[in-house]
């Protein structure tokens, strides 16, 4: 199979964590708090808490969606307390930021994350400027990747021709339907994943046929994706 190229991007759709920033930075206190919500919601301990937490994240490809699944979860409350985190370990990246601005076309933010973390983390990285709008877990209708009724929604809303668009992602099962639908795709793998993806599934997929491209680097390969 021919691999597909950036010659007829005109979107280029990112992820937001561990994909514009290696999400080991921040993750922990959103682990942390994933975590204390969902031992007092269930009133289980912290070690049935966490095995819950992974096994719903796995499944239903957010805690918050096993949770509202299984034990009826309201999810503004959820969303508002998981992502009351210090953004402040981030800092400015202004050789991301040139990368960006140097791609034709538009950049859209896509994330299983809230729009109020989003913005957060483009302003400490200083790369707000360069995304037209942010669509994320409550415009999805709480439907999170990887499941295509997310996708379908996001391309809808943001008028996105897929065969003209790429689609940045740290996981790649996150890639499968992007691709299906004719997106090129790009597997990022930051340094510092192993301290955020605990399980090997988490990390697998970099071989599968539903990825393009696989980079350690994002901003090395904006810069070089219109040559690919």
């Amino acid at each position: 199979m021919t691999k597909r190229d950036f010659s007829r991007v005109e979107t280029w759709v990112f992820d937001l964590d561990n994909t514009l920033y290696p999400h080991h930075l921040l993750w922990q206190q959103v682990d942390d708090r994933i975590r204390a919500y969902v031992a007092e919601f269930l009133k289980v301990t912290h070690d049935e808490a966490f095995r819950l937490q992974k096994d719903y994240y796995k499944r239903y490809g957010t805690t918050m969606r096993g949770l509202m699944t299984e034990h009826g979860l309201d999810p503004d409350a959820y969303l508002d307390y998981v992502h009351k985190i210090d953004h402040s370990p981030l800092e400015p990246n202004p050789a991301l930021g040139d990368a960006l601005e140097k791609l034709p076309g538009r950049k859209l933010i896509l994330t299983n994350g809230t729009v109020a973390h989003a913005d957060a983390v483009l302003k400490r990285l200083e790369i707000d400027k360069h995304f037209e709008d942010v669509f994320d877990i409550v415009a999805a209708e709480l439907e999170p990747k990887p499941k295509a009724i997310t996708y379908e929604r996001f391309l809808k809303r943001h008028g996105v021709e897929p065969a003209k668009a790429a689609m940045f992602e740290d996981l790649s099962r996150n890639l499968e339907v992007p691709h299906a639908l004719g997106m090129t795709t790009v597997l990022v793998v930051p340094s510092g994943q192993r301290e955020v993806f605990r399980e090997d599934w988490e990390l697998a997929g970099r071989g599968e046929p539903y990825v393009d491209y696989v980079t350690d680097d994002l901003t090395g390969f904006l810069k070089e994706a219109l040559h690919r």
